[in-house]
């Protein structure tokens, strides 16, 4: 599982056989899926980074201008 900071919300991606799946973490440890499908070409953690920083540009502010990792 890889947290990532989307313009200040939190997107969780999986990776499986199929591809990458984004969740939304909610509270007591549940989630719920993303109806965001990422294409077959974003096939690593930075295509991913990319993908998600095209999708939701628009939410970009000053203080929050780039998608990042969380650790």
């Amino acid at each position: 599982m890889i947290r990532f900071d989307v313009f200040g919300k939190r997107i969780d991606a999986e990776r499986g056989p199929d591809g990458w799946r984004l969740y939304e973490p909610g509270t007591g440890g549940k989630r719920r899926a993303l109806d965001l499908p990422v294409p077959a070409y974003v096939n690593s953690e930075e295509a991913l980074i990319q993908y998600l920083d095209d999708m939701y540009h628009e939410a970009a502010t000053p203080m929050r201008p780039a998608v990042r990792r969380l650790a």
